[in-house]
């Protein structure tokens, strides 16, 4: 039993020793004191509960504040692009150059890794294998 409902039981005691005591006269009295004492203990458990709740929504809507947002717009992917095609030639040149045709194959292969790993990193879901409706009803008997 926590402190707070012993109290309360003693407060109850105490309206029907008085109630007791002082006759039915005050009977509407007492128990409108009992109510208001009973009154006050919600009010204050409603209000410690909303406060908590309030502290709650306060610290997620801070912590969702402080995430890392996605920052990937069109107009960095479209700069990424030009920048790697702007990147391409000189790499092209120093690939074939040095190496011939496989320097010039690993180099473009590593443009396109890079711009590979670009879109998955801004596209998460992009290589996972979609499954259709046919797919799920194939396995529902």
């Amino acid at each position: 039993m926590d402190a707070r409902d012993a109290e309360l039981k003693k407060e109850l005691h105490a309206s029907l020793q008085a109630r007791r005591e002082l006759g039915e006269d005050y009977e509407s009295a007492l128990v409108d004191s009992f109510l208001e004492k009973v009154d006050q203990r919600i009010d204050g458990a409603v209000e410690r509960r909303v406060r908590r709740q309030l502290a709650e929504r306060q610290l997620t809507s801070a912590r969702d504040a402080r995430a890392p947002k996605a920052t990937d717009s069109w107009g960095e992917r479209f700069g990424f692009g030009i920048v790697s095609l702007v990147l391409a030639v000189p790499l092209s040149a120093i690939g074939g150059g040095v190496a011939g045709l496989p320097g010039l194959l690993v180099a473009w292969a590593g443009i396109v890794g890079v711009n590979v790993v670009q879109v998955v990193r801004g596209n998460p879901g992009l290589f996972r294998g979609r499954r259709s409706a046919r797919d799920d009803d194939a396995w529902e008997d």
